[in-house]
């Protein structure tokens, strides 16, 4: 364990920023993971509806570094074209 009051105060930072980001990244996982049981369902009015909510996740976890920014893009441009193929 640290003994420096500097050493201890990262510890307890870290701690923190780990429960944010675990936080962050459980909430982008488990909302892609909705989006892509409506795609599998085909249900194209759900997907469309669910999809701004979904995507500003995924830039919010970009920004906040949770992931990266061409994951993001990736991401993004994969469930677009899957809904746009389901609504046609």
């Amino acid at each position: 364990m640290a003994n420096h009051y500097s050493a201890l105060e990262r510890v307890r930072q870290t701690q923190r920023r780990t429960e944010f980001n675990q936080r962050n990244k459980t909430r982008l996982r488990h909302q892609i993971r909705a989006m892509r049981k409506l795609l599998s369902e085909k249900n194209a009015s759900g997907a469309l509806a669910l999809l701004p909510e979904t995507f500003s996740i995924i830039d919010r976890s970009a920004k906040l570094g949770v992931i990266k920014k061409n994951t993001a893009a990736r991401y993004k441009s994969k469930l677009h074209l899957r809904v746009k193929s389901l609504a046609s």
